[in-house]
């Protein structure tokens, strides 16, 4: 049977059979099919032209973009900036030493590190960290050295109880730990030759992907960096260069503490996420402590740039350096290394009399600071440390900033402002000076009237003259709005709190009880005990005490802050030992000035240009005054005009009785250009007035090394 043309041409997905045209046959490739094939060559041509472009016009970028991928830079150590003293005297320099570096690969493994560490053993000396030869404190660096060999680690990890295992399974970050726990104690008790290779290994694992870290940074021969070099394709991540350590002058003195010091190896742990914040790597070496650390990014230099090549692997197969780095801004201090040799002498030379005549037997130190009272400069601050009974001392210049004692009188001047600013006094009023009995703590009394045979009337003048607690005690008791009489009783301790912050506020307006805000780290504010940990019967009377610096304790720098502020008629100075930022000259030296150090005025005392000359009149008088009790008279004889407050607290050491001698003073009385404070702490009845001596003999110092040739 016949079958239909028109079943055929339907299967070819035409609805009719075609028809012939102009006497030939029709093309049987449908319309859609040929529009397919031509996008198709288009698509083709567009591709050839691409590759073309990306071939010829763009090969060079693509170049470019292949080597960075497989060329890294990495930033090294550069030399920090110079500490001066204030006549440009280098106190603390740099030194540059040969080292050997590591960098370490982006792959490499704990089995890499200690092969590595292997072969470099055998051509280097390394010191052994005391850390390694002690059997316990270097035990975890020893154990990780012997389990970075693989066969090592599978025989700890064969003695993993089924338990364990199965913790592992539950988490396997556990995993290390608990292998560690099985490392036997004879496993590593190493050789001398193995403990230098767990310092390397232990050094080379400190480093993190792409860091590097110093191998060796001290003493390294010529012969160490020859052979290093010649076998370098060997020794994947090793290279030679320089590292910087810092120089300090060994005539420093007491500064040396004051200028800080610098990590050994790297971040330390309490503050490396605060500088790694700031962009640091963890195996840079910063300022650890006082300037050092307090100027930090100051004394960081730019860092110097190495390229390194990494193979396809991630493993370092060469590098070099392109940029060398830039040495860090310096630091100029405000303190002269002679005139804080001067200090420090006349300090430990008068305080040697008191230790060898038994009268420091108990005192812990002995401490002096100078200031310029218009700029707060520093210019001297100097400290000694003494155990009991011994004739030694140590230098501890920073107990200046650190340590807080009772003041003793000295502080007067912030119990006559709280008066005023009250209104509990007024003017240079007029007080009897007599022993005060009041209920609930011991008489209160000046040394010269303590059996009332010195009675008299009393101007705040005057009182500050021959230092009358009886007149400070008072000017409290009219404050609580109080007039003296035999046997009184006054507010109990739960009442005094707003009296307590009057007082208080009134002494930090001076710089006593706060921080003074030197550009030092770790300074103290002093011991102020909150009221409320005051026992309500026994230290009723305590807030009377603080009239006359019996309570409170305050450190030698609060004390200089506040003659500072005496001294330059009631601004409240920021103390600083940096006079200023500088950078480098071409050959690297001192160069222009980048930031003056301006003078910070951190309060101004509430008080009357009157009120302020009643204070600074009765520090003149306690030199210059004629009355038999006056305190500060040795003074008289300085080279300079001079105005102090001496202050004695009555203290106890060791359960033996003492006092602090202290004294504060200023001059040129007309143009105050110094300021000091001396603490003579827990002396054992001292009667020489060595304070004064101090004093005198530091004001001299000053006279003739800055005004003797004006």
């Amino acid at each position: 049977m016949k079958k239909s043309k028109g079943n055929f041409w339907q299967k070819l997905g035409n609805t009719s059979e075609p028809k012939p045209s102009g006497g030939g046959r029709r093309s049987h490739i449908p319309f859609r099919l040929n529009f397919l094939f031509f996008i198709i060559f288009g698509l083709f041509i567009a591709l050839i032209i691409q590759l073309g472009y990306l071939q010829i016009v763009n090969g060079k970028n693509i170049t470019k973009q292949l080597e960075e991928y497989s060329v890294v830079k990495v930033a090294g150590s550069s030399p920090r900036g110079v500490i001066y003293d204030a006549t440009g005297k280098p106190l603390v320099e740099n030194e540059a030493n040969s080292a050997i570096t590591f960098t370490r690969g982006s792959r490499m493994t704990a089995d890499d590190l200690r092969t590595l560490a292997e072969k470099l053993n055998q051509l280097i000396e390394v010191t052994i960290p005391d850390k390694l030869k002690d059997a316990e404190l270097g035990k975890r660096d020893k154990i990780d050295y012997w389990l970075a060999d693989k066969d090592n680690f599978q025989k700890a990890y064969k003695r993993l109880t089924d338990k364990e295992q199965a913790i592992i399974k539950a988490d396997s970050s556990k995993e290390y730990e608990l292998v560690v726990a099985k490392v036997k104690e004879d496993e590593i008790a190493f050789s001398d030759e193995e403990l230098q290779a767990t310092a390397i290994f232990t050094t080379m694992n400190s480093a993190t992907a792409l860091n590097t870290v110093f191998i060796k940074n001290r003493d390294v021969s010529d012969e160490e960096l020859a052979i290093v070099a010649e076998r370098a394709s060997e020794l994947p991540g090793i290279s030679t260069g320089t590292d910087w350590s810092r120089k300090y002058a060994e005539e420093n003195g007491s500064i040396r503490s004051i200028l800080g010091t610098v990590s050994a190896t790297g971040l330390q742990k309490e503050d490396a996420e605060e500088y790694l914040a700031k962009g640091y790597a963890r195996n840079d070496r910063v300022g650890t402590s006082y300037l050092e650390k307090q100027y930090e990014e100051v004394l960081q230099g730019t860092k110097s740039q190495s390229e390194i090549i990494l193979d396809r692997n991630g493993n370092i197969s060469s590098q070099k350096q392109v940029f060398e780095g830039e040495k860090g801004d310096n630091l100029k201090m405000t303190i002269n290394s002679e005139f804080q040799k001067k200090v420090e002498e006349i300090v430990k030379r008068n305080y040697q009399v008191l230790i060898d005549n038994g009268k420091a037997a108990v005192s812990p130190g002995v401490y002096a600071v100078a200031m310029n009272p218009n700029t707060g400069g520093v210019l001297a601050m100097v400290g000694y440390s003494h155990e009991k009974d011994s004739k030694k001392l140590q230098e501890h210049a920073l107990g200046t900033i650190t340590s807080s004692f009772v003041p003793g009188s000295v502080v007067k001047a912030g119990t006559l402002a709280a008066g005023w600013q009250n209104g509990a006094l007024k003017g240079n009023e007029t007080l009897y000076d007599q022993p005060l009995y009041i209920k609930g703590t011991p008489v209160k009394a000046s040394i010269y009237n303590k059996k009332g045979e010195a009675n008299r009337d009393l101007d705040a003048r005057k009182a500050l003259e021959i230092s009358s607690n009886s007149y400070m005690v008072q000017v409290v008791l009219k404050m609580m709005g109080l007039n003296y009489f035999q046997d009184m009783e006054i507010m109990g301790v739960a009442k005094q709190g707003p009296l307590y912050n009057e007082l208080r506020n009134a002494m930090a307006e001076f710089g006593l009880g706060v921080k003074t805000g030197i550009d030092l780290p770790n300074e103290a504010s002093g011991i102020q005990t909150p009221v409320r940990n005051l026992d309500p019967v026994e230290d009723g009377g305590k807030i009377l005490d603080i009239s006359f610096g019996q309570f409170d304790t305050y450190t030698p720098m609060q004390l200089a802050q506040y003659v500072s502020t005496i001294a330059n008629g009631g601004k409240k100075i920021q103390p600083h030992v940096v006079s200023g930022i500088y950078g480098n000259d071409a050959e690297g030296n001192i160069g222009s000035l980048v930031k003056k150090i301006e003078p910070t005025v951190l309060d101004t005392v509430d008080l009357s240009t009157e009120q302020m000359a009643i204070i600074r009149g009765g520090f003149y008088d306690a030199v210059h005054g004629t009355d038999i009790f006056a305190t500060a008279t040795k003074l008289k004889t300085a080279k300079m005009d001079l105005a102090a407050k001496t202050g004695t607290a009555e203290t106890s050491a060791y359960g033996e009785t003492t006092i602090n001698s202290n004294i504060v003073a200023y001059g040129p009385v007309e143009n105050p250009e110094i300021a000091i404070s001396v603490v003579l702490p827990f002396l054992s009845g001292e009667d020489q007035h060595i304070n004064s001596d101090i004093a005198k003999e530091i004001m001299d110092a000053y006279y003739d090394l800055f005004m003797a040739d004006r």
